[in-house]
């Protein structure tokens, strides 16, 4: 999938954009172009830099080298309040002794427009997000949920450039999240504005994204579409970071620059690679490409169920095979199998890849 940019909307621009902390590198010297009108998700875990790149396009800090510009306007140098672009945080950060309506009004009066006409866009800003007729209940009123669409509408009232979100869904439940990326990834292509995204929940990337930057170590791992990274990851980092995966080890033998043979203690399947060259390579298995048949099946990889989890729509299983321990997910949880039992292993066509370590 390609993304079509927004033209109405702003790019943002970092080229060699760099961060320290006297001798520490908090975000190592990168390029990254952010699409106009794209969703664009900093995904990765702790301290891998994000968050510092996010504050970094806010203008909450400043970088240590490189160029910055939103819009086609260098920023680096400008204030948080000259760049034009609004957060939404992770507390969301409502003052609590103002009703909904001056929370969302705040920045524009504080801006200097007029009450009535704040109070006015701020209703509009409200209507936009769901929460019409809400403005006179004050934020412990409010759910979790309708709490983050506040947040949203006071950051939406002041017509940013860009929209920013630190990690906004982790102060909510299972379920809670999955409405609220719903409602944020419509609103967001409705609106047509351009949102950078930081979280460190690979679900929630896969679910909001047009594009996702995956980083690792301060730097850029790979970035691409929601599909492509997880279906054609470039190493290992980025393959077992985008969801459940195996990593076992084996044997290539590259027939073209794409297809070859892998051998994995004696069993063997055709798959795809990176132009890789013929020999020991890393092995990314999704635990949904792992299919479970008999055991005197010719051709398989054999194994012994370690543990088995009934999970209602499917189950799940730890594996003991010659090449290693395998989970897999499996569609048939009436068919349950017990720890103990002996069992085939054979690999789909798809979720099975040679990558780099």
């Amino acid at each position: 999938m390609t993304f079509v940019p927004n033209p109405n909307a702003a790019e943002v621009r970092l080229e060699k954009i760099t961060k320290r902390y006297g001798k520490v590198t908090a975000v190592k010297p990168l390029d990254l172009v952010i699409p106009a009108g794209s969703l664009v998700t900093l995904l990765g875990p702790s301290g891998c830099g994000k968050t510092t790149l996010l504050r970094m396009i806010a203008g909450l800090e400043r970088s240590s080298d490189g160029k910055l510009s939103i819009g086609g306007k260098d920023v680096t140098h400008l204030s948080a309040g000259e760049r034009n672009v609004s957060m939404v945080f992770q507390s969301y950060a409502l003052f609590p002794h103002m009703t909904v309506l001056d929370n969302v009004a705040y920045g524009l009066i504080s801006g200097g427009m007029k009450k009535p006409e704040a109070h006015a866009k701020a209703e509009e800003a409200l209507t936009s997000v769901g929460l019409k007729g809400f403005g006179p209940r004050l934020p412990s009123e409010m759910s979790g949920g309708q709490q983050q669409r506040v947040a949203v509408a006071r950051a939406l009232v002041l017509k940013p450039d860009v929209l920013l979100f630190d990690e906004p869904l982790s102060n909510l439940d299972a379920r809670l999240r999955r409405s609220m990326r719903e409602e944020i990834r419509a609103l967001q292509q409705s609106l047509g504005v351009t949102v950078v995204y930081v979280t460190h929940d690979q679900s929630e990337a896969l679910a909001v994204s047009d594009l996702i930057v995956v980083m690792r170590a301060a730097e850029i791992a790979q970035m691409g579409t929601p599909r492509q990274l997880y279906e054609e990851p470039d190493n290992v980092f980025v393959a077992t970071f985008m969801g459940e995966a195996n990593h076992v080890r084996g044997t290539l033998e590259a027939e073209t620059a794409e297809t070859g043979t892998i051998t994995l203690d004696g069993f063997q399947t055709r798959l795809k690679h990176r132009n890789l060259p013929s020999g020991p390579v890393d092995v990314v298995i999704r635990p949904e490409a792992i299919h479970l048949v008999d055991p005197a099946t010719e051709g398989c990889l054999n194994g012994k169920v370690r543990t088995a989890t009934y999970m209602g729509a499917h189950a799940e299983y730890n594996l003991d095979t010659p090449v290693g321990s395998l989970f897999v997910i499996a569609p048939e949880a009436s068919l349950l199998r017990k720890a103990g039992d002996a069992v085939g292993v054979v690999l789909a066509d798809r979720g099975v890849f040679a990558v780099k370590p």
